[in-house]
């Protein structure tokens, strides 16, 4: 099923060409109204005619969070500020936030591609969406508003936390789709278990989940909690919001709305393009977006380019799990160590909770890894020497997994800290380096 049609399953070829016309616009804009952009070209030599293909693409500059703090609030518009029909800020945990503007039109464009998304993931306008992301500044929770009401669908604004309430109106208003991070869908399967509600008594059928990487292995236990089928979604502030791409209900990688956004997938070292399939940080440039264009964003996530046609018809391409953020990405002893590949391990043993925190703290010159692990209410009361075969298990997956070792700490249920609505904190980095 689709919401636009001639859009997602437009051939590769005419995408392409529609692709190449609105970025020499969008160059060209950037170029004469946003100074900043002005400077980088004549820093480099460049002219908004150098582009004449979408491989020129490669010659220009990258954007990063840095430049738009760098221009906060508003330097980075590419039109007068009259023109900006609403205001949105990352959180940003440290320094001032990242501030995006939307015209009238980007709303429209944001919802289109928002309601495409809800029906990729097998919404419709008979749908009733729990809405359990953020309002506010953030951009999760009015994104996914706007395009559920486009798509004529009956939109509950809840946002996130107050668990009680979330499930009555579950419950009662009889919701079909649930919107909110992966960490509170597992937070809410917890829940309606200790509530003694049967998933399979509810209508929910579909879960659109984001703002934070999640494993494949997340997804199975989300599944099995919730009895849904669980859909990754991505987006990012500075680009659009939510529905950026979104998995199609083939979940075999997320559709990116190539009308709208050109992906690049670079080495984060060398900064050089990489060939579709291998994996590195990806870049994104908006060729439709009027209050703040952004050319060649380095969106610090990790990911790969799946070019190979899908099932469900569309043709866009599609953008691989998120393995993380090189920003978040641990070293630890020379390795590269990202919290979802221990989630991936954890949720495959089945013995304990998808509930976990790593600690990583450096004891002279040496790194050291410790993972806290809650215990499954099953095996809290198991007996201590299966507990103690249940850590060296999980240690050796561990280090068969991201080669090295790990100290494995067993806690009880419901000790970790919970994410009720929010992104969750699963590293704890006590370095001083």
């Amino acid at each position: 099923m689709y919401w636009n049609k001639s859009c997602e399953c437009m051939p590769r070829e005419k995408l392409q060409e529609l692709q190449l016309e609105r970025l020499k616009e969008m160059v060209n804009r950037i170029y004469h109204d946003v100074p900043f952009y002005r400077n980088k070209f004549q820093e480099a030599g460049l002219v908004p005619e150098d582009v004449q293909e979408l491989s020129d693409l490669q010659k220009l500059p990258f954007t990063t969070k840095v430049d738009l703090r760098d221009n906060y609030p508003y330097g980075l518009f590419a039109v007068p500020l009259e023109k900006i029909v609403r205001i949105h800020a990352s959180s940003g945990t440290t320094g001032k936030p990242t501030v995006v503007g939307y015209t009238r039109k980007d709303i429209t464009i944001w919802a289109e591609i928002m309601a495409r998304s809800l029906v990729a993931a097998g919404a419709d306008s008979h749908s009733v969406v729990q809405n359990a992301y953020g309002y506010g500044l953030f951009t999760g929770g009015l994104g996914v508003h706007y395009g559920a009401e486009m798509l004529g669908a009956s939109i509950i604004p809840i946002s996130g936390g107050n668990t009680d309430k979330q499930i009555m109106i579950m419950k009662d208003f009889g919701t079909t789709v649930l919107t909110c991070t992966p960490s509170y869908a597992i937070y809410l399967g917890d829940a309606l278990k200790k509530k003694g509600i049967d998933p399979e008594s509810l209508k929910l059928k579909v879960g659109v989940f984001g703002a934070e990487p999640w494993s494949d292995s997340m997804r199975k236990e989300i599944e099995k909690k919730l009895k849904i089928k669980a859909h990754d979604i991505y987006g990012l502030s500075e680009i659009m919001g939510p529905s950026v791409a979104i998995e199609c209900e083939a979940q075999d990688g997320l559709h990116i709305w190539e009308d709208h956004f050109i992906p690049e997938i670079i080495d984060p070292v060398t900064l050089k393009v990489l060939p579709y399939g291998e994996q590195g940080e990806l870049v994104i440039t908006t060729i439709t977006k009027e209050g703040i264009p952004l050319l060649r964003y380095q969106t610090h996530d990790i990911t790969s380019i799946n070019p190979e046609p899908c099932g469900c018809g569309r043709t866009h391409l599609r953008i691989n799990r998120l393995q993380g953020r090189t920003d978040d990405m641990l070293i630890i002893r020379g390795v590269n160590v990202f919290p979802t590949q221990i989630e991936s391990v954890l949720l495959e043993l089945g013995e304990v909770e998808p509930h976990y925190q790593l600690i990583v703290r450096r004891e002279g010159s040496l790194d050291t890894l410790e993972i806290k692990v809650e215990l499954s209410e099953e095996m809290f009361s198991d007996k201590i020497s299966n507990l103690e075969k249940l850590e060296k298990r999980i240690a050796l997956r561990i280090h068969s997994t991201i080669g090295i070792n790990a100290k494995i700490a067993l806690v009880e249920p419901g000790s970790l800290p919970r994410a009720e609505g929010g992104k969750s904190q699963r590293v704890l980095d006590l370095r001083k380096i």
